[in-house]
Order: C-alpha cells, then structure tokens, then sequence
C-alpha cells in the first residue's frame, strides 16, 4: 500500500466502525466544552462527566462562575485531579472572557491560547468541536496510534499534529480526530491491546511495533 492508500484505508474503516461519532466530554456550549475540556488534562473523560454537572449547577458561565472564589471552584473539581492549577485556571480564564470578549468564547486558536490553563491542545478541541474549524488536536491516543500506523515518527505531538494534518485532508480532520480517539481507547489501547481486533495496525501497522507485540505474545505464551 502508498502512504495515501494507508490514509484512505484509515478513513474508511474508520467511517464504518464511528458513521456517528459521540463526543466524548459533556457540555451544552463553547463555554462548558472550554471547562471540561481544561478539567480532562490528565484525567478520564468519564470522571470529569461525573463532575461537570455538579460545577456547572453552580456557574455555567463566567460572570457566575466568578461569583465563586477559586477555592469553591477547587472544592467541586478536586477528584479530577490537578486542581489547584485548573481553579485559578477556570476562574481567570472567566474573568477575562467577561472583561475581554463580552462573555463569549473567542473563536480563534490565538485568542484561546491567551486564556490561563488554556493550551493549543484544549483551543483546538474547542474550535473544532464547539466551532466546527478544522483543528487536529493530538491527544495520547492519536500520538500513540499516528505512531502505530506509520504515519508518524511519534517524536511529540506538535509533529504528530503536523504529519497528521498534512496526510488527512482538511475537511475530516475534526471527524477524525474523535474516531481515531474512540478507534484507539476501544481496539488499540496501550494496555491490554489485542492486535487481532486492532485491524487498522494488523493491516498497515509499522513492522517494528508489529514485531514487538508478537515477541511479547510469545514470551507470555511460554
């Protein structure tokens, strides 16, 4: 297969296992899709579902959530993790939203990344998904699975982000995003993969991980 036919290959199979692809983090607009996606760094998707509901009961936008002082904000979110950092995050962030952009969510990359605890990974996802911009942010999954295909030399994510805005074309990539997301927590984790299921890397995988695994296979099955 050439490169372009592995990417297509990633396309299609990828259209047939997520025609309709969920969203991982709930929110109701940009503003709480900009919230939760700042309280998942380091975190599970489902724990910050678990308390989202409960902060966003109390301020669901900024001019109440700076009703709240940083510590309350801390109180809510403490079981997610990081949450000194992403308090003051979450309530600077409120502050200059209200003083800077009457309230709103601004809708570029730049902007985002000028709001505290706001970095280019957690602006992307907000700009695809609650804008509909393409954007590729690169989480553990995508950087593992870029990897795993081939289609990256898996150095950082600021290259996968470039090998995988480069291979796919512009008008997927905030579909794509998610599905390889979904695609890589349910058939090619990090732990506790099982290649056989994982047909994407059973198909166009790089060799040298392919080998790995069936090594290790082996070793266990002495």
């Amino acid at each position: 297969m050439t490169k372009q036919e592995k990417v297509q290959f990633v396309i299609d199979t990828l259209e047939t296992y997520y025609p309709e692809i969920p969203v991982p983090l709930d929110h109701t607009d940009p503003y709480t899709l900009l919230i939760a996606v700042l309280l998942s760094a380091q975190s599970t998707d489902v724990r910050v579902n678990q308390i989202t509901p409960l902060l966003f009961e109390r301020a669901d936008n900024p001019y109440d959530m700076v009703k709240l002082s940083v510590e309350e904000i801390r109180e809510i979110i403490k079981p997610v993790g990081l949450s000194p950092m992403k308090s003051k995050g979450i309530y600077g962030l409120s502050q200059i939203l209200i003083d800077k952009h009457d309230g709103k969510v601004p809708k570029t990359l730049e902007e985002l990344e000028e709001l505290p605890a706001v970095g280019h990974k957690t602006a992307s996802v907000v700009i695809s998904q609650a804008f509909g911009i393409p954007a590729f942010p690169v989480d553990t999954h995508i950087h593992r699975l870029m990897y795993r295909w081939n289609l990256s030399n898996g150095k950082n994510v600021v290259q996968t982000e470039r090998d995988a805005k480069r291979l796919f074309p512009k008008e997927k990539w905030n579909d794509l995003h998610l599905q390889i997301i979904w695609y890589g927590r349910e058939y090619s984790p990090a732990r506790g993969w099982d290649l056989d299921k994982d047909i994407i890397t059973k198909t166009i995988g790089r060799k040298s991980v392919i080998n790995e695994y069936l090594k290790l296979k082996a070793k266990k099955g002495k």
